[in-house]
């Protein structure tokens, strides 16, 4: 049955964001009705706080439950599965001699000269790794296929280890997948209630190292995303809202719950896709050629690029490192992901990241945070560690009341208590110690930034700047103007833009087969799109679009580019345009371009997209103010400064001095002094920095 959410029938839509301090909801009504809801998040059980969230969110709205026509959903339950190490005990299942791959790996490291780092352990150790006497050829021939005597007693012997989760991956699988498949299906009839999953089913490429990596992360968290997901329908169902369940992709298209349980490795950049996906909508509405997206939460702080109207889509990245970008010497530090999604650089940074003082007397923040529970100490929830939140009160940045439409009480005593240690450490006040925390995660932002431009041969100061998140907006200017960005533009509802991004996204689903020699064809590499082009067009419908993409290197190389193949018939003469394309792309990334001659091709992909009938303009009217009037209030930057504090629906299109603190429900923008600030036609706050 084609998946859909449907075209603007009559009914309520509702997007729900989980991040690491709060659960972020907006619904969509028929008439264009957008009303936003934000509350802590609810761990470990972080359905139940979706759960109540929605029924609070249209219970505001004036809207019944059994209205509601699509729920759409971006969750960190598999980057937690990971990130706290608490997956099921999970099992490799592999060709003879071929058992410690994970341990081998890559020869690489994140840092070059740390003595004291030393690689992750194993999602499966090795303990739990297991040999089959069964053989492919790297051409595809079954030399010795899996004897199925020996895989159940293998089954046995994994029921009786304890194991709850199981990776298939045999040597070559790839180029013959039917015999993973058959070992898969052996194993699941012998492990009722097992999670089996077959490496060819989630990466069916070359790469032994990073498809058993993939496929293990995959079984690793399996069993939790698709008890969550469960939890989550019943629990939905339970509060009356029985529309089907989509969850956003890490690729940043929404997928159907039942798929996703299949393929979790497919949603664990599932929240930043989300955020990604709306500034790319805006983008594209507003004319945006190059463009940054910064999102900073209460847990990290994250940066993409868009350009063109298209965000960067990675085969490659790592999950579970410092970053989770998998490029040059900043690799290595995590586990290994081959699943399409969109490229983010993320670094612990974040309104709830911990500020401390080392042994040498260096002010660090982050990367531990206090999350939702205990929180900041300014929440007065516990907490007794500094923050950064704590930091911005202490700042005058943050209002000294409350925060999230008042919904989180703010103690301005408890934030001061809590910085004052550090202050100590540091032998000065508490408020130059918070402007030298605010500046320190200035800098380290600045390292996600440079990792989606510089190291892409990209120039920053090319590009705009879009500021979303609970705290983007109060670091965006002071991140900009530290990279030479001249305009940064804060969206309507920053602090809720996740969820707003699963309002407009479209349903997407993802192909792919490994380039073979009798591909050299054009005529069979058209009939080979073709079949993958009508597979994900049956799953999503006659009205789907599909893209045809080709990962393509010069013969040599380890990495490849995607590249998008131009529509048309397959032909020599299109091939060699998606050539040139490739020879383009490599030298701005970087630097040189070879000839046609040194063209391989590695995969061939295709991307279907159901297309959504929400457009962004859709969720732009400005927030309903709440009629609170303008004042003052003293604000650390430099020095002490009397700071106009203002709603953004007081902006006008006219220009003005900064510097100056806008409050919005969700999230507040901070305008330093020396910056220019006003709000557009589509609401934005736009914030521009003198060129000189």
């Amino acid at each position: 049955m084609p998946l859909s959410h449907d075209p603007r029938p009559a009914g309520w839509r509702v997007g729900a964001d989980i991040g690491g301090t709060f659960t972020d909801v907006i619904a969509l009504g028929p008439a264009g009705e957008v009303v936003p809801m934000k509350v802590l998040s609810t761990p470990p059980d972080y359905g139940a706080g979706v759960v109540a969230a929605t029924t609070d969110v249209l219970s505001s709205a004036g809207a019944r439950p059994e209205a509601v026509i699509a729920m759409l959903h971006g969750t960190t339950v598999a980057t937690n599965a990971i990130l706290s190490m608490d997956g099921v005990r999970t099992a490799v299942v592999t060709t003879r001699g071929f058992r410690d791959v994970l341990e081998i790996g890559r020869l690489r490291r994140p840092v070059l000269y740390d003595l004291s780092w030393s690689k992750p352990e194993p999602l499966a150790r090795r303990r739990n790794r297991y040999e089959l006497g069964q053989r492919i050829t790297a051409d595809g021939r079954l030399d010795r296929p899996a004897d199925e005597d020996e895989v159940r007693v293998l089954a046995a012997r994994l029921r009786a280890d304890g194991v709850e989760a199981v990776a298939v991956c045999l040597l070559n699988s790839y180029a013959r997948p039917d015999e993973e498949r058959r070992v898969a299906e052996l194993l699941r009839a012998g492990l009722p209630g097992a999670y089996v999953t077959a490496s060819v089913d989630v990466s069916p490429q070359p790469h032994e190292f990073e498809r058993t990596s993939t496929a293990t992360v995959n079984a690793y968290i399996g069993p939790a995303v698709h008890g969550y997901l469960t939890r989550l329908e019943a629990g939905l169902r339970a509060a009356k809202v029985s529309a089907p369940l989509l969850v956003m992709q890490s690729s940043g298209g929404l997928l159907d719950a039942a798929s996703v349980a299949q393929r979790p490795v497919q949603i664990i950049e599932s929240g930043p896709a989300a955020g990604v996906t709306a500034v790319q909508k805006l983008a594209q509405l507003i004319g945006l050629s190059t463009v940054v997206a910064f999102d900073m939460g209460g847990t990290t702080a994250k940066a993409s690029l868009i350009e063109h109207g298209e965000p960067f889509v990675s085969a490659d990245y790592e999950v579970g490192g410092g970053m989770n970008v998998a490029r040059g010497l900043s690799s290595g530090a995590g586990y290994p992901v081959r699943a399409p999604s969109i490229d983010i650089a993320e670094v612990g940074s974040g309104g709830g990241s911990i500020i401390s003082v080392d042994a040498a007397g260096a002010l660090h923040v982050g990367p531990s945070s206090a999350g939702s529970r205990p929180g900041p100490a300014c929440y007065g929830k516990g907490g007794e560690l500094p923050t950064l939140t704590d930091a911005n009160v202490t700042l005058g940045y943050l209002s000294p009341q409350a925060l999230a439409g008042g919904r989180v009480a703010i103690h301005p005593d408890l934030a001061e208590r809590a910085l004052s240690p550090v202050a100590e450490r540091l032998g000065d006040d508490v408020p130059a110690a918070a402007r030298g925390a605010y500046q320190v995660a200035v800098s380290s932002m600045t390292t996600a930034v440079k990792a989606v431009t510089s190291e892409r041969g990209r120039d920053p100061r090319e590009a705009t700047m879009v500021a979303f998140g609970g705290a983007g907006p109060l670091y965006a200017a002071a991140l900009a103007r530290e990279l030479g960005i001249s305009t940064v533009i804060v969206p309507v509802y920053p602090g809720l833009f996740s969820s707003l991004g699963l309002l407009a996204a479209d349903t997407e689903r993802h192909e792919l087969t490994p380039y073979r020699p009798e591909f050299a064809e054009v005529s069979a590499l058209a009939a080979e799109f073709g079949r993958l082009s009508a597979k994900v067009g049956a799953e999503l419908g006659a009205d789907s679009v599909v893209d045809r993409l080709l990962d393509m290197r010069y013969r040599g190389q380890r990495f490849e580019l995607r590249i998008r193949v131009p529509e048309g018939d397959l032909t020599e003469d299109l091939l060699a345009e998606a050539r040139a394309r490739f020879h383009a792309e490599h030298k701005r990334t970087y630097g040189r371009a070879g000839t046609d001659e040194l063209v391989e091709l590695v995969n061939l992909r295709v991307r279907g997209r159901l297309l959504t009938q929400v457009f962004i303009a859709d969720v732009l009217s400005l927030p309903v103010a709440d009629g609170a009037e303008p004042t003052t209030r003293e604000c650390r930057f430099a020095e002490l400064v009397p700071t106009p504090v203002v709603g953004r629906s007081d902006l006008g299109a006219e220009p003005v001095e900064g510097p100056m603190v806008i409050e919005d429900m969700d999230a507040t923008t901070l305008v330093p002094p020396g910056a220019r600030v006003h709000r557009d036609r589509f609401n934005n706050i736009v914030i521009t920095w003198s060129t000189s």
